[in-house]
């Protein structure tokens, strides 16, 4: 499994610290920071990392969430909310399941939030899989590095266990059902196709600047849950290309 962990805006060197540190007990080997509001390779982000300090050193930075995951095609994001729009959050066993999955050399990404506000529905819009860790709904709130540890370790059992979680192994559980389906496009290609799609459908008053965001949103979402491939979204912007040039060749 080739996976980039992904920390969105982290503002505390001691979690990206703690957060590098379980990356090499995990054999997690690319850390990606966007917008980091922290030294992440200052003194407090070393003294978390110890022997992960040289993915402190090769992390890379991105000034937004697109960006980290233009190349990726399995996204998995944990969001701390009970309710947001878009997709429907999925069990954690199920939705690391379906980003392990190992068919091919793509690069797959696990993405955590902010500290204080976790991920906006814009940039949950962006994953294929969305989770939420159970806690107790007394103090529902998980450190971030304690997040990320929870998350890793459940890839690690998923893996030693052919598919189980640890839990579910030892109860003689079912696995999580392996996705047999074609690998999903990279998610450069995908937000290109929808960039491609809106001005197409501003040009054609279908959509208007006022709600063109909203409406586009819920695009973004039926075409996540659909995990669209290359093909199909190369078929998706030859369309929208071809739409755009029959409403030139009209145009008075």
């Amino acid at each position: 499994m080739s996976l980039a962990l992904v920390l969105v805006e982290p503002a505390g060197p001691l979690n990206v610290g703690s957060v590098a540190r379980l990356c090499a007990n995990f054999g997690i080997a690319q850390l990606r920071l966007v917008a980091p509001r922290c030294d992440h390779r200052g003194p407090e982000a070393r003294l978390m990392a110890v022997h992960g300090g040289a993915l402190l050193d090769s992390a890379l930075l991105f000034p937004d969430l697109a960006a980290a995951l233009a190349d990726c095609r399995r996204v998995v994001a944990t969001s701390g909310r009970i309710e947001q729009e878009g997709l429907p959050l999925s069990p954690a066993n199920e939705a690391l399941a379906w980003l392990r999955q190992d068919r091919s050399p793509a690069l797959g990404a696990l993405v955590f939030g902010r500290e204080d506000r976790g991920l906006s529905n814009d940039e949950l819009l962006l994953a294929g899989r969305v989770v939420r860790l159970s806690t107790d709904a007394a103090y529902s709130s998980l450190n971030l590095s304690h997040a990320v540890a929870i998350c890793l370790h459940e890839l690690q059992q998923l893996g030693e266990d052919g598919g189980m979680t640890g839990t579910a192994a030892v109860a003689g559980m079912a696995a999580a059902p392996v996705d047999d389906a074609p690998e999903p496009c990279p998610r450069a290609a995908l937000e290109a196709a929808l960039a491609d799609a809106e001005a197409l459908l501003l040009e054609v008053g279908f959509l208007y600047p006022h709600t063109a965001h909203a409406r586009m949103a819920k695009l973004r979402g039926l075409l996540q849950r659909a995990q669209v491939t290359d093909a199909e979204v190369a078929l998706l912007r030859g369309m929208v290309r071809q739409l755009r040039w029959a409403a030139q060749q009209r145009t008075p």
